[in-house]
């Protein structure tokens, strides 16, 4: 079959209830996350003097950190077939590295956090992806994926507007925010324990269970997959880390306190948008909304690249996230849609870990750019980069399994 081939079926009436809840544990994660990550820019250049390379270089290895554990922990969860253990591993070391932020008085507390956080959301984030699809029809995986990146932004909405809120009363005390960014990351992780259920074992014929795993089944992945992968890797190299959007805002005069409304801005698009778009993908050529997403994308950069005041920043990071809700939930729908079933964690885990490597890339170089060319070098490198993403994938269309 084609990769941008309809799905099969029509799709049932509600999703499984394993999904929200899911959902939920993100959004929770998200809150906490974001509490610390849409004033972490601001703190490390402002209150522990660290340059703009060396903020790309954090940023950029806690993302490739998480995407080369996905892999393996992808890997394992196939082979053991218990997503829920990973899963729980995964937000259970997110949960107890958030403690440290606000201990934290050098830059190595922090790069040590964000090390252990991000192995975290690697050893979780390919099993919790594949037990999505484990747990819902093929014909709603559009919608699946992108309730679960909804919440998940939901999350990333709440959580920069109580660190907003906690800034102004607390007279921009960090290490507050920081600290009560602690619960709902623990919640989270109660939440795994106690709300998910993990699907019975699949059994095939003469009542075997299905054959464990093994490296050579990596051949099992056909074309289709393996276009998505490359869609994603180009795509991933055209978008930086969020915390370049912050920087720039704060360039422009952006409020010390106010610095998390960007990721609120993006967010609230990104959430309202990335479910209606995985719904409406559904049963219809999915790479539509994601070229979609990349011309979002470019016009964001050229905006930004060129903004002078905060109303053309907001115009661009509305777009950034736009973009965002566009294609993310798409991405893991397409992957969930063109992997063996017994191979999903594999499948996301390779994804992630190719996608990481161009997140890493990507905001090295932005850092480079920053620093030795300014803020506009850098959106404009961006665009560029967004609008070879969106060649290849007009060009990948056709590809066959």
């Amino acid at each position: 079959m084609k990769l941008t081939e309809n799905l099969p079926g029509p799709a049932p009436k509600s999703l499984p209830r394993g999904v929200l809840i899911l959902g939920f544990v993100s959004m929770l994660m998200d809150i906490s996350s974001e509490m610390i990550h849409g004033l972490l820019p601001v703190y490390l250049a402002v209150g522990l003097g660290a340059s703009m390379l060396t903020i790309g270089i954090i940023e950029g290895v806690a993302d490739a950190t998480s995407a080369i554990v996905k892999i393996f922990s992808g890997v394992v969860s196939d082979y053991i077939r218990k997503r829920k253990l990973l899963v729980g591993i995964g937000y259970g070391m997110a949960a107890l590295t958030k403690p440290i932020f606000p201990l934290a008085s050098v830059i190595e507390w922090i790069v040590a956090a964000r090390f252990i956080d991000r192995i975290g959301k690697g050893i979780r984030g390919a099993p919790r992806d594949a037990l999505i699809a484990d747990i819902t029809p093929r014909a709603q995986h559009g919608a699946a994926y992108g309730l679960r990146q909804s919440m998940d932004t939901a999350g990333a909405i709440a959580g920069p507007l109580l660190a907003i809120a906690l800034m102004a009363l607390s007279g921009n005390d960090f290490g507050l925010v920081f600290w009560i960014a602690v619960i709902p990351a623990f919640a989270a992780f109660a939440l795994v324990l106690f709300g998910v259920r993990e699907p019975p074992a699949r059994v095939v014929d003469a009542g075997k269970p299905e054959a464990r795993v093994n490296w050579r089944e990596w051949r099992s992945f056909k074309g289709a997959y393996w276009a998505v992968v490359l869609i994603g890797s180009a795509l991933t190299l055209a978008r930086f880390s969020e915390a370049f959007l912050i920087l720039r805002a704060q360039e422009l005069g952006l409020a010390l306190a106010l610095a998390p409304l960007v990721l609120v801005v993006m967010n609230i698009v990104y959430s309202a948008s990335a479910y209606p778009a995985g719904r409406f993908s559904d049963g219809r050529n999915r790479l539509h909304l994601i070229a979609a997403g990349l011309v979002a994308l470019i016009i964001g950069d050229l905006l930004m690249a060129n903004s002078d005041n905060l109303l053309m920043l907001a115009l661009g990071v509305i777009l950034w996230g736009l973009h965002m809700g566009l294609t993310q939930g798409l991405l893991s729908a397409l992957v969930a849609d063109t992997t063996p079933e017994h191979l999903r964690g594999t499948g996301f885990g390779l994804f992630n870990l190719i996608t990481g490597i161009m997140m890493l890339a990507a905001s090295v170089i932005a850092g480079i750019l920053w620093q030795g060319f300014g803020a506009s070098v850098t959106f404009y490198a961006g665009a560029a980069f967004a609008a070879l993403s969106l060649l290849g994938v007009m060009l990948l269309r056709g590809v066959k399994t």
